[in-house]
Formats: structure tokens, sequence, C-alpha cells
């Protein structure tokens, strides 16, 4: 029924279009400075370090997920961190994201990942039992910090 393939260049608007989706869905829709081209070079140039994958349901796209290795010094292993997984809203509830969440930890064992990691927000109860119910676990014992913007260069400066 449906079909997750490596995603492409070719892939960019549909991602765009997915990314918008998910912030106006989160309430940060105002947030979206992506565009075709910057994801082009971030996702598909040479010097990117994230992957995407395509979730298609009889060759529609329905779903997305962004994920990059990351790397754990405990482990001395690296770690898959999901930034990001969608599915269009008619399509919730089918099995997408759990096989898109799958594919991803097929991905992590295959590549000797110690763990596979992600986030979520605190109000999005569907997305929190679905995680639930694979058997993930919250970590409510780490608080993630952020800096982005002014804050930033502010600091990167000096």
């Amino acid at each position: 029924m449906f079909d997750i393939r490596e995603a492409t260049s070719a892939d960019a608007g549909t991602i765009l279009r997915f990314i918008t989706e998910l912030a106006i869905y989160e309430k940060a829709g105002h947030e979206v400075e992506a565009t075709v081209e910057t994801i082009t070079e971030s996702l598909f140039g040479t010097n990117s370090v994230s992957h995407a994958a395509i979730c298609e349901r009889d060759g529609v796209p329905v779903g997305f997920a962004v994920w990059f290795f990351s790397y754990s010094t405990w482990q001395a292993r690296n770690g898959l961190y999901l930034e990001d997984l969608y599915v269009t809203p008619e399509q919730r509830g089918t099995g997408a994201g759990r096989l898109m969440l799958r594919y991803l930890a097929r991905i992590a064992v295959e590549k000797g990942c110690g763990r596979f990691e992600w986030s979520v927000l605190d109000w999005n109860e569907p997305a929190i039992k679905a995680y639930q119910a694979i058997g993930a676990e919250p970590l409510s014992e780490w608080t993630r910090y952020r800096l982005t913007g002014a804050a930033l260069e502010s600091f990167a400066a000096g």
C-alpha cells in the first residue's frame, strides 16, 4: 500500500510543501524560511549531512522524514536523529507514520547506531500515543537548549 524511498533533489518542492504543512500544524507557519533552493542545497548538496525519505501511496507523496546521524560519546557510536516526520492529514492513522519510523529504525540498525531519537511537542497527543505504542520512551530528565538568529550570531562573535 505504501512505498518509502530515498528522496532526491526532484522532491524539494514536495518536501517544502510538507515542511510548510507541518509548521502550520505546529502553529509555527510564520517561522518557515526554507525555499526549494535551500532545501535542494541543504539536503542534496555536496556538503549535506542530512537525509530525507518520501512515503508514497499509489505513487502519490503522502509524507516525508528528514534525519541525520548524531554521536553518543558514552556509547562511542553514532545515533540517528529524526528531525521531522510528517504525514498528510488524510493519511494519518493508516500506518504510514509507523512504516516511516520502522524504515528509519532499520537504517539505524544497519548503520550500527546505538540510538534513534526525536523530539515531539508536549501538546501533540496523537504523536505521543503513536510513539509510546512502538515502545519509545520520553527523556524527561533532559531539556533541549537552542541558540538562533541574533543570539547565535552575537555569541559566536564573542
